[in-house]
């Protein structure tokens, strides 16, 4: 059994005690889960062992039952955790209508009545100093049932039907994919799922997918040595070439543009060579070019590729369209 597979056991184990005032049995739970009880006890203890309040209790006639101890016991908060709380409102507003946003709101209510309505008030002008600028960011107001239903195959791990449009796609299309995990990237959500058409890992915009049904086969195929966070460091943002080989990136950034490129995290690889002149060389080693192009294009003539001769041609290429374009829109 794969890790994942056990991960996911114990965290629906969790939810389950959580959910239990009266606690229950160990059979009963092995029982729940189809696993032995001595699985469970396992389970059980690697759940401790992570620092969970979980234990056993005896009840009358001698009733052992495992539960939770009341998550309001197990926390404090004092008078900065929960302004604080308000104040992170305003971050989370671009994810209005997912289960995130949804599940901030509960604490956020809770939180209200702890403090009453003046403290509430008075926080919510200080909160009125931070804003988010809401350039580019994608609209999942009407998309909470869609993005939870993900979130629910990823649970189970059982593959979803999927209907998407592409950019490269003129009508939607169908899919199968095998979901494993959602990618804040550049005020977006993606997908990223295994696909069964292509059989491979691939980044799908959730602002792209129409309807998610979920199969009824719990299994999908996609590699037992798949690491999320493996993959992510080895893509650039969500953008991942699908192969293992790694190509070596040099970017020459100008004066004008070397502090704001090394201000900011793009790459686990990334590497920054100061230059005499004030500029500066970034390295990295990447499995997908075609995304790197359109970023250093984003910099104009303060950005210039060095090698794979790859990715010059890439963005050379691009420049050639671009100005055939602009001549024609001048010739009009």
């Amino acid at each position: 059994m794969s890790e994942s597979q056990q991960l996911l056991r114990q965290w629906k184990l969790l939810q389950r005690l959580a959910e239990s005032r009266a606690g229950i049995s160990l059979l009963d739970l092995a029982s729940e889960f189809e696993v032995s009880d001595r699985t469970i006890h396992r389970d059980l203890a690697v759940l401790q062992t992570a620092g969970f309040q979980v234990g056993e209790t005896v009840g009358d006639r001698g009733l052992k039952r495992w539960k939770m101890k009341p998550f309001s016991e197990q926390l404090s908060f004092n008078y900065t955790d929960l302004i604080s709380i308000i104040m992170s409102r305003r971050f989370l507003e671009p994810l209005a209508g997912t289960p995130f946003w949804e599940g901030h709101q509960k604490v956020l209510r809770k939180v209200r009545g702890a403090l009453g309505d003046h403290a509430v008030k008075y926080c919510e002008k200080l909160n009125r100093m931070f804003r988010t600028s809401g350039f580019g960011i994608g609209d999942y107001t009407q998309r909470g049932e869609l993005i939870d239903t993900l979130i629910q195959a990823m649970e189970e791990r059982r593959r979803v039907l999927v209907v998407y449009q592409s950019m490269q796609s003129t009508e939607p299309v169908e899919q199968e994919l095998g979901p494993q995990g959602l990618i804040w990237h550049n005020g977006s959500l993606y997908l990223i799922a295994w696909s069964a058409r292509r059989e491979e890992i691939r980044n799908y915009k959730v602002d792209r997918i129409e309807s998610v049904t979920i199969g009824s086969d719990l299994q999908y195929a996609v590699p037992r040595d798949f690491s999320l966070e493996d993959w992510q460091k080895q893509a650039f943002g969500v953008f991942h070439g699908g192969g293992d080989a790694a190509h070596s990136v040099l970017i020459r950034f100008s004066r004008d543009a070397a502090r704001y490129v090394q201000e900011s995290h793009w790459h686990d690889s990334q590497k920054f060579i100061p230059q005499k002149d004030g500029s500066v060389q970034m390295s990295l080693q990447l499995t997908e070019l075609s995304a790197v192009s359109k970023w250093v294009l984003g910099f104009g003539s303060s950005a210039m590729i060095l090698e794979p001769v790859e990715l010059i041609e890439l963005v050379r290429n691009e420049l050639t369209r671009m100005l055939a374009a602009y001549a024609q829109s001048v010739a009009l």
